[in-house]
C-alpha cells in the first residue's frame, strides 16, 4: 500500500503492509522540488520519483490525498496536478488508486476528522510503532494515508470490526500478546475511529463519506 500526499515543493510517499488489522512500515520519503524551476521541470521531477517508488515496491494499492479548493489557487493547482501524476503512474502499471479526504484519514488514525497535523503524527508513530516520529509532517501524512486506506479497503474491512472485543495496542507499536496482530482485536485508534462512526451515523451522517488527507 503506498500513500501518496501530493505536493510540488514536497510530496510525501510512505508505503506499509498490513496483515489483518496489523501495519508496518516498508518505506518513507519525501520529494521535493525547487521553486527556482521551470513548473514542467519540477512536474517531470515528482514524476520521476513516483516511477522509481511504483516499480520498486510494486504496491497492490495507491492511496492519493483527495484535493480541495482552497484560498490559494496557485497551491491547490500544483497539488492537483502532483496527485494526477500520482493516479496516471499507478492506472498505467495496473495499480487500483483510492481518493481519501483529510477529514476521512484523520479519523481512521486518530479517531478525530479534526484532529491537528502532530496528533495523526503522534498516532502513525505509534501505531507503526516507530522510534522516531516521520518529518517532515509530508511524511507522516503519507503513511496515514497509507495506514486508512489498509484499515477500510485492505484484507480486514473497517466494518467488520464493529463487532470485535475492544483491545489495547501494545506501547509503541501493534504486535504484543495483547495486540491485534495476536488477539484479531482492534487498534485503540480504530476503536476511536468506529466510535466516531457509529456517532456520526446517529447524527445521520458518516465520518468517511468523501476520500483525502492531512490538509497542506
Amino acid at each position: 500500500m503506498l500513500g501518496v500526499d501530493p505536493g510540488l515543493t514536497r510530496c510525501g510517499l510512505g508505503a506499509v503492509t498490513a496483515t489483518g488489522r496489523t501495519v508496518r512500515i516498508v518505506d518513507v520519503g519525501v520529494v521535493t522540488t525547487s521553486p527556482d524551476l521551470p513548473l514542467e521541470a519540477r512536474l517531470v521531477a515528482v514524476a520521476d520519483a513516483l516511477d522509481t517508488w511504483l516499480d520498486r515496491l510494486a504496491p497492490d494499492a495507491v492511496a492519493v490525498e483527495r484535493v480541495f479548493a482552497q484560498s490559494n489557487v496557485s497551491t491547490v493547482t500544483a497539488t492537483a496536478q502532483v496527485a494526477g501524476l500520482a493516479m496516471v503512474a499507478a492506472h498505467r502499471r495496473g495499480i487500483p488508486v483510492a481518493l481519501h479526504t483529510p477529514s476521512e484519514v484523520k479519523a481512521a488514525v486518530t479517531g478525530n476528522g479534526r484532529a491537528g497535523k502532530e496528533q495523526v503524527t503522534t498516532m502513525v508513530t505509534r501505531v507503526l510503532g516507530l522510534d522516531a516520529p516521520p518529518r517532515p509532517a509530508d511524511a507522516a501524512d503519507a503513511l496515514a494515508l497509507a495506514i486508512c486506506h489498509a484499515w477500510r479497503g485492505g484484507p480486514v474491512p473497517v466494518a467488520a470490526l464493529a463487532g470485535a472485543p475492544g483491545g489495547a495496542a501494545a506501547p509503541g507499536g501493534v504486535a504484543s500478546a495483547s495486540s491485534p496482530g495476536a488477539t484479531g482485536e482492534p487498534t485503540s485508534a480504530q476503536q476511536r475511529w468506529l466510535r466516531a462512526e457509529a456517532s456520526a451515523r446517529r447524527a445521520g451522517r458518516r465520518v468517511v463519506a468523501a476520500q483525502r488527507t492531512v490538509g497542506r
